[in-house]
């Protein structure tokens, strides 16, 4: 049972999914980081658009598996993870693709923590 204002925010985000993504793209070079937040996890994919193919990925689940709580700090050494993986590929820049989320929060400490590993956007 979902109720009408949680209809009405997931409505908001997709919209704002659409529009972001009609305008971000990412390359083999410079891959779009896809993230995806649940209630308990948060994900996050660096994917080259050309081919359709995912480079890396992380996600919170993999970091803490025992945790049921989603924080800043997990957010941030989730990110902290797939920036390490990509630095393994020697990818130095990606295009930050928040997917509909508000870029506050758990959002923003991802983010915070994929640019601690240099990579930049």
């Amino acid at each position: 049972m979902v109720s009408d204002k949680t209809k009405v925010c997931n409505k908001r985000r997709i919209r704002r999914k659409h529009i972001i993504r009609k305008r971000v793209t990412g390359t083999a070079l410079k891959p779009r980081l896809s993230v995806y937040k649940s209630n308990k996890y948060i994900y996050i994919q660096a994917i080259d658009d050309d081919k359709g193919f995912t480079l890396a990925s992380a996600s919170s689940l993999i970091k803490n598996p025992k945790s049921r709580k989603l924080n800043k700090e997990i957010a941030s050494k989730t990110g902290e993870v797939i920036g390490k993986k990509l630095a393994e590929k020697n990818i130095k820049e990606a295009v930050f693709d928040r997917n509909g989320f508000l870029y506050s929060g758990r959002i923003k400490a991802l983010a915070d923590g994929v640019r601690k590993t240099g990579l930049k956007f």
